[in-house]
C-alpha cells in the first residue's frame, strides 16, 4: 500500500518531470518536486509554524499561569487551554505535522535513494515514457550519484537560518527557561545533524534537502511579517482605545 499511494506516485513525477519541464536534468527534476511536495503541504507547514511562534511568544503568560497553579495541576491546565483557545493556537499542530509528513518524506527519501537506477523504470505508469538513461549530473557539473560536501555544507546553513528565523527575540535582561535554552541549542543541533546525515548519503537527497530549507526560510519569512504586521495592528488598535 505504501508502495502504491506514495513511493509509485512519486516516481512517476519524478521521472514526468524530467522528461518536460527539467530539461532532462534529474537535479532540476528534484527541485521541481520537492517544491511541488511543499506547496501542497504549505497550508498545513504555515499553521504549524506559525503556532509555534505564537507559543513562544506567549511564554510570558504561560510562565505566570504555571506559577499560579503550581500547586493545582487541574486549574492549570484549565487555564492553558483558555489561553490556546483565546488565541487560537493548537499546541500539538508541531507533532501532527510530522506524523503527517513522515510517510511522504519516507518516500522521497528511497525515491531519491532509488531514483539514479533503471530498475525504477518498472514502476512507471503506462503513460509516462521511461527514458533511455536518467542523467545524473546536475547542471552538468555536480553529479547527484556521488557525495558533495558543497551540498552537505548548503543544506546544513539553510536549515540553521531557518532555525534562527523561528526563534524570537531576547529582550534585555530577561532570563530564558530551560525549555528555551533548549530550543535556541537545537538551532545548532539540527544543522550538525544534518551534516552527519547527509555526508554519507548521494547529493539527490542534499539537493532535495537544500530545497526544502530554502522554502522552509521564505516560508518563514512570510509568517515572521505577517504575524510582526498582526502585532502592530493590535498594539495600535490598543493605543487608539486608550486615546
Amino acid at each position: 500500500m505504501f508502495q502504491t499511494i506514495l513511493y509509485n506516485p512519486l516516481i512517476n513525477a519524478l521521472v514526468f518531470l524530467y522528461n518536460t519541464v527539467a530539461f532532462q536534468d534529474l537535479g532540476i527534476a528534484i527541485i521541481l518536486l520537492t517544491v511541488f511536495i511543499r506547496l501542497i503541504f504549505a497550508p498545513l507547514f504555515y499553521k504549524s509554524a506559525k503556532n509555534q511562534i505564537i507559543l513562544q511568544r506567549l511564554q510570558p503568560e504561560i510562565k505566570k499561569i504555571q506559577h499560579a497553579h503550581k500547586d493545582n495541576k487541574e486549574k492549570q491546565a484549565a487555564a492553558m487551554m483558555d489561553l490556546y483557545k483565546k488565541h487560537e493556537v493548537n499546541p500539538f499542530s508541531g507533532f501532527l505535522m510530522i506524523i503527517i509528513q513522515l510517510p511522504v518524506l519516507i518516500a522521497l527519501y528511497q525515491v531519491f535513494l532509488q531514483g539514479l537506477s533503471p530498475d525504477i523504470f518498472v514502476h512507471l505508469y503506462s503513460f509516462i515514457v521511461s527514458p533511455a538513461h536518467l542523467n545524473p549530473m546536475f547542471l552538468g557539473l555536480i553529479d547527484l550519484e556521488k557525495r558533495s560536501i558543497l551540498m552537505v555544507g548548503l543544506a546544513a546553513i539553510a536549515q540553521y537560518w531557518q532555525g534562527r528565523l523561528t526563534l524570537p527575540e531576547i529582550k534585555k535582561g530577561q532570563e530564558l527557561s530551560p525549555p528555551e535554552r533548549i530550543g535556541r541549542q537545537m538551532v545548532y543541533f539540527g544543522p550538525i545533524l544534518t551534516v552527519v546525515i547527509l555526508s554519507s548519503l548521494p547529493t539527490a537527497i542534499g539537493l532535495y534537502w537544500l530545497v526544502t530549507g530554502v522554502f522552509s526560510i521564505v516560508q518563514q519569512i512570510y509568517i515572521n511579517k505577517t504575524l510582526n504586521l498582526e502585532k502592530e495592528k493590535q498594539e495600535h488598535g490598543i493605543i487608539e482605545t486608550k486615546n
